[in-house]
Order: C-alpha cells, then structure tokens, then sequence
C-alpha cells in the first residue's frame, strides 16, 4: 500500500475521491504538461485515469502515487512507479504552478528518492526532464542524478534520461 509520507512542509498521502478536480485541474494545465513533457490530455481521459487509482492501482498495489499537500492544500502530484520510458522505477513529479520556484519540488523529490532507497531498497531511481527544464535539470545535478542519454521525441522535443544510484546518493547525504 501507498504510505503516508512527510517531509519538512510536505504530506504525501494517498489520494483520496474528493481530490479529483485538483488533480484534473493539475494535468489540464498547459504548462505543467509542458515540463512533464507530455500532451495535454482532455478532462474526461484525466478523471478516467483518476478513477484508475481507485479501481486498479491502490487495490492491487501497482505503484506507489500521491496527493502532496502544503498545510493541507493540495498542490501537487507524486509517483515512483516502474515505467517503460527507463529500465527500473521512475520519479514523476508535478507541481500547481502558484508554487514553483519556493523549493517545494526539491524537498519532495528528495523525499520520494528517500523512500525508494530507504523503504523500497531501490538501487537506482530514473527520471525524465524535459532538455529545456533547467531548473528541474539542476535540482537532479544537485541530488546526484546523471544524465545517462536523450530521447528525441516525433516533434522534435528532447527529453533527458537521469538515473540516481543508491550509493551516490549515500555520498550525497553525508
């Protein structure tokens, strides 16, 4: 089951059915999409995927996704889940946009990345930044991930692959 986390500001907690229009409103912003380095989905295909939390991933412990709150209010999403895009588990992580450049994407991937070492024994955590993202693509340097190679997507777009070894991470926190 998906545990409860917290960090300094944040709680991670496992969404809950009145999180629906936060989290539609979330993944319909073009923005988000944008640095998520996905297309813009429709409203419907967003609350199809919602009701799949409920219906498949949380019942039959497929990945671990949360809700991620600041003093109660939502504001984003976070999951580490196995992925086709890399060969392990992926970090995915979004934001609402009123809370960009506040340090709060930071903490809660190094939260995540704790848990998938620490609770999980992961020994590599993988994610995928858009090659314009430079803020993210700095917090990555700055947790210890590398770039390990670049995917040009149909439209031109480039997309880093970054990978964090557990034991980087371990020389990291020291």
């Amino acid at each position: 089951m998906t545990p409860t986390l917290r960090s300094e500001r944040l709680l991670l907690s496992p969404y809950r059915p009145e999180d629906e229009d936060d989290f539609v409103a979330l993944l319909r912003d073009e923005e988000v999409c944008k640095w998520m380095g996905q297309e813009r989905q429709s409203e419907e295909t967003i609350r199809q995927l919602f009701a799949l939390l409920f219906s498949e991933v949380y019942p039959n412990n497929m990945f671990d996704v949360w809700a991620v709150r600041l003093s109660g209010r939502y504001i984003g999403h976070a999951e580490l889940k196995r992925t086709g895009n890399v060969d392990g588990h992926e970090l995915i992580c979004a934001l609402v946009r009123d809370v960009w450049r506040m340090g709060l994407g930071t903490e809660l991937s190094y939260r995540v990345i704790d848990y998938g070492f620490d609770d999980l024994g992961l020994s590599e955590i993988h994610g995928c930044v858009n090659a314009n993202n430079i803020r993210s693509l700095e917090m990555a340097n700055k947790a210890g991930f590398e770039i390990v190679r670049d995917v040009t997507g149909a439209d031109g777009t480039v997309t880093r692959v970054v990978t964090l070894r557990a034991a980087a991470r371990q020389l990291l926190k020291k």
